[in-house]
């Protein structure tokens, strides 16, 4: 109990006082509640008082245990800070309410299932495809499907959860077994996944919403038509207005970051205890990097204000004689996790084959932006910022170029380069 104290920190400890005889007195309930190191101090006065301690070094000991200044406790070593504790401290502190810490507690357990899942992918024959196709005309590998299923299942068992969007879904789908939360979720269960036969990092992303204040979730029409119509407005709304966002990265280890609204955090998937422990606390992007990652197999496909603007960054002398490096795994939440821990920019523009971009607004290229503003960075579509794009179809593509502040600001300098030519 008292290490979950020590964690919350919460509850304060009762004045010590003195007998008659001049012992300590230190009440059982004082003890109990007491963080770890301040139980030790507690026993060690009561112990002074018994033996031929000077007095000085007692009452200095009751001073620190009943004195109204708050001094600094060292941590335990086994003092860990998991993610249901920092759900406890934003909803006590009012960022977040029950429900969306339920949601929140239920995708964590999601990315538990999936990590477990890649992890035993080849031995389990998961990899491979499954022999379908998405609404994108993308093939689904057998993961794809599996992953999807287990963040449906996990989200609709919470009872929080109104509606359901999915990379692969054609459409938004109703949760029949809401009670008290209409959250909207939307995700893509498994991000990357074409590099799983060969072991590669893949992810999870996710982004929570309330309701649209225009299209409440209540005594909708039994009217299948009508259902979808709410459906689809309650999920078509701007960045800006995302509670929650975050993704799980698979790879080395499973690392799952979050924001809802109040700064990036980063925790760690303990396999032991199975349990998410922060690991990165308050994540700030560095505002400047010397990492491009773009997909250079399209160069040719790309406008010339992108070509120019990716020469540039390999030019030396523009750099003090050392140009960027160029680092491409080929899964957005591999490649971002890196940027935002190393600085740099990610970028993934149109082309000539792709005229709006390859990553979907709603399960990518959104909550990825509220999470890179969040600790300090940018997201933009190059000409705005992503979470301003108000998206008209759910799976609606756009843009990406997202990091570092100072490099997208660089990278849309080439585009008012471009428009100002056109003029």
């Amino acid at each position: 109990m008292a290490s979950v104290v020590s964690n919350v920190s919460f509850l304060k400890t009762s004045s010590a006082r003195t007998s008659k005889r001049g012992h300590v007195m230190v009440s059982a309930k004082t003890v109990a509640c007491a963080p770890v190191s301040k139980q030790v101090s507690a026993q060690s006065a009561f112990k002074a008082s018994r033996t031929n301690v000077k007095p000085t070094q007692a009452t200095a000991v009751s001073s620190a245990i009943g004195s109204d200044s708050k001094p600094t406790v060292k941590r335990a070593p086994y003092d860990i800070f998991t993610l249901t504790t920092w759900l406890l401290k934003e909803e006590r502190q009012g960022h977040i309410d029950s429900e969306l810490a339920t949601v929140i507690a239920s995708i964590a357990f999601a990315c538990k299932q999936i990590a477990s899942l890649v992890n035993r992918a080849g031995i389990s024959n998961l990899t491979g495809v499954a022999g379908n196709t998405n609404v994108q005309g993308e093939d689904q590998k057998k993961l794809d499907v599996i992953s999807n299923d287990v963040f449906k299942n996990c989200l609709a068992a919470t009872g929080r959860t109104g509606v359901l969007a999915s990379e692969e879904e054609d459409n938004p789908v109703m949760v029949e077994e809401t009670s008290t939360g209409h959250y909207i979720v939307v995700f893509d269960p498994l991000d990357g996944s074409s590099n799983i036969d060969a072991g590669i990092s893949v992810g999870s992303i996710f982004g929570v919403y309330e309701p649209a204040d225009s299209c409440p979730i209540s005594d909708l029409s039994d009217d299948p038509n009508a259902v979808m119509e709410h459906c689809v407005l309650n999920v078509l709304q701007p960045g800006r207005q995302l509670k929650c966002s975050g993704y799980a990265l698979y790879s080395s280890s499973t690392v799952l970051v979050i924001t809802v609204g109040t700064g990036v955090y980063g925790f760690t998937l303990d396999p032991l205890v199975g349990e998410f422990v922060l690991t990165h606390p308050n994540v700030k992007i560095p505002e400047k990097g010397k990492i491009y990652s773009f997909n250079e197999g399209n160069y040719d496909l790309w406008a010339p204000h992108i070509k120019e603007y990716i020469d540039s960054l390999k030019k030396p002398e523009n750099w003090g004689g050392k140009p960027y490096s160029s680092r491409y795994i080929g899964s957005l939440v591999g490649d971002f996790h890196r940027t935002m821990l190393y600085g740099g920019i990610y970028g993934y523009p149109s082309d000539r084959k792709s005229k709006n971009g390859k990553l979907r607004l709603l399960y990518e290229c959104a909550p990825m932006s509220f999470i890179a503003e969040q600790a300090g960075g940018s997201g933009s579509t190059g000409t705005m910022p992503v979470l301003d794009v108000h998206p008209e179809k759910v799976h609606q593509r756009v843009p990406l170029f997202i990091g570092s502040k100072k490099e997208v600001e660089y990278l849309e300098s080439y585009f008012k380069k471009a428009e100002a030519a056109k003029k």
